[in-house]
């Protein structure tokens, strides 16, 4: 075991795009487990736009990061020493491990994982990205045969997921990404029926073309501009699914809120906020069907990894820069 256990820090409160001064990268022994407690080597982190929120100060869904603190991330390891009677030295993990090379546990929100499975698959398909998609799609989102189904950031972590059970549930689906490569993979590879490449493309005019019947359901996880543009063709009685707002996080000011409102109100149509952390009981029915589904090879998952905990600065600012395809995985160290 390293003795010392790398970590970093909230330093201070970005303004824009978070900077590598906003970090403080630090070093401390690595703890001794209490009893009740356990000791997990971070083999890997989840790097996720929300964290970028978690970094305000206000009032949100889950209390901001504090000055000081290490930064909150989810992440898979390997149990190395463990006083905690759920838990045993080799056991393979997932939770709240934050953005280190060794975290302390009392075990809970801490789950046991399969490593017969490559251990990045939980932080995407089958971790808080893929139960994001599967109930903000299937609870809210009510797909039925033949609705059209537009799914916006469509070659992250969630935007995949949402459009390939989409395409599950009998649904038409268009996927919104940016640059050539992220459509022909949405297309190509996961079987999305168009692709709208929101960098070269007339967001507005393209959606018309790809759905001429109008937009049934919307899963939304940019928000701005684009949200805008699909308020514009919506389906009577149509629903929107507000997951996440990735081209307003990193405003100095006041977020864009939608212009188009009002085909809310002539559509009949519904706008609803999700936050996966409201599904917590039921993650293990979500997991269960979509190992199914991905067993039958019927739902696929890419992870993008970087290596090295500190790349983390860097790295996390791919996300913004929409230089990612699928889940962005930060490495930490290999078994």
């Amino acid at each position: 075991m390293s003795p010392t256990n790398h970590q970093f820090r909230l330093a201070a409160r970005p303004a824009g795009m978070p900077k590598r001064e906003d970090w403080k990268y630090t070093e401390e022994p690595v703890p001794e487990p209490r009893d009740g407690e356990l000791l997990v080597k971070v083999l890997y982190l989840s790097l996720d736009p929300a964290m970028r929120s978690w970094m305000n100060e206000g009032k949100s869904y889950i209390p901001p990061v504090g000055i000081g603190e290490v930064m909150r991330a989810a992440g898979v390891g390997r149990v190395v020493s463990s006083k905690h009677p759920g838990f045993s030295a080799g056991d393979h993990v997932l939770g709240v491990f934050g953005v280190q090379e060794y975290a302390r546990s009392d075990g809970k929100g801490v789950t046991q994982v399969d490593p017969r499975i490559p251990l990045p698959v939980y932080l995407g398909v089958l971790g808080i990205s893929g139960m994001t998609a599967y109930f903000g799609l299937l609870d809210i989102g009510k797909p039925n045969p033949g609705d059209t189904v537009v799914v916006s950031g469509a070659a992250g972590s969630v935007g995949m997921v949402a459009g390939q059970i989409a395409k599950l549930k009998g649904c038409r689906v268009v996927g919104i990404a940016g640059g050539p490569d992220k459509c022909r993979y949405l297309v190509e590879e996961l079987g999305f029926d168009a692709a709208i490449d929101y960098k070269s493309e007339d967001v507005k005019k393209a959606l018309r073309t790809h759905c001429p019947k109008g937009v049934d359901v919307y899963f939304d996880n940019v928000g701005g501009d684009i949200l805008d543009a699909v308020l514009t063709q919506l389906a009577r009685g149509a629903r929107i699914i507000i997951c996440g707002a990735i081209s307003q996080y990193n405003n100095t000011g006041p977020a864009k809120g939608p212009a188009n409102y009002m085909s809310l109100l002539v559509n009949r149509a519904s706008m609803t906020g999700m936050v996966v952390f409201d599904y917590a009981p039921r993650y293990g029915e979500a997991a269960r069907e979509m190992a199914g589904w991905m067993a039958q090879g019927k739902l696929k998952s890419r992870e993008d990894i970087v290596q090295g905990l500190e790349t983390f600065p860097d790295t996390l600012l791919k996300l913004f820069k929409g230089e990612n395809t699928g889940k962005l995985v930060l490495q930490v160290a290999r078994e």
